[in-house]
């Protein structure tokens, strides 16, 4: 059984003419990414926990991005998440009193400071990360690795299309 954003499935508000949205490949897009990302919310949580017990799961993605990318500005954070300085300065905080988080002078502009993770910081973040891959590897496990790739290209595609 499936998930839908709406309860019963149907769509909410007017219909708009034209442009397809009631199409049934639109309500199935729809109700699937519902249920996926509830699912990714709550797994999330269980990741940032599994880093630290005392971590919001909302910065999960925060250490992630710092894993992949280094060092970066609260202001390039900030952006990428999609929350205002004052949030992002409150989960810096309190990822710098976990120590999993350090700053250090920009080198590119004495005057501004870039957010890098602590050793702790990749050492968790890296553990949490490979065995989230190994259980999508194994729930995964019957499918062609060519799928797969597909998969994470269209997600790919997806989620630069939601920056515009």
């Amino acid at each position: 059984m499936h998930e839908d954003g709406n309860g019963d499935g149907r769509g909410v508000g007017s219909d708009v003419s034209g442009s397809g949205v009631n199409q049934p490949e639109f309500l199935a897009l729809e109700r699937e990414l519902t249920v996926l990302l509830r699912r990714a919310r709550a797994n999330q949580g269980e990741m940032a926990r599994e880093v630290h017990p005392d971590l919001e799961s909302s910065a999960y993605g925060l250490l992630v991005r710092l894993g992949e990318y280094g060092g970066q500005r609260a202001t390039e954070l900030a952006a990428y998440i999609g929350v205002g300085k004052a949030t992002m300065s409150r989960q810096l905080r309190a990822l710098e009193q976990l120590g999993l988080v350090a700053r250090e002078p920009d080198p590119a502009d004495g005057r501004a400071w870039l957010i890098t993770l602590t050793p702790e910081g990749q050492e968790r973040v890296g553990r949490v990360r490979e065995a989230r891959r190994a259980r999508y590897a194994r729930r995964l496990a019957g499918w062609d690795p060519r799928e797969v790739t597909e998969l994470a290209r269209l997600l790919h595609e997806l989620n630069r299309g939601m920056e515009k």
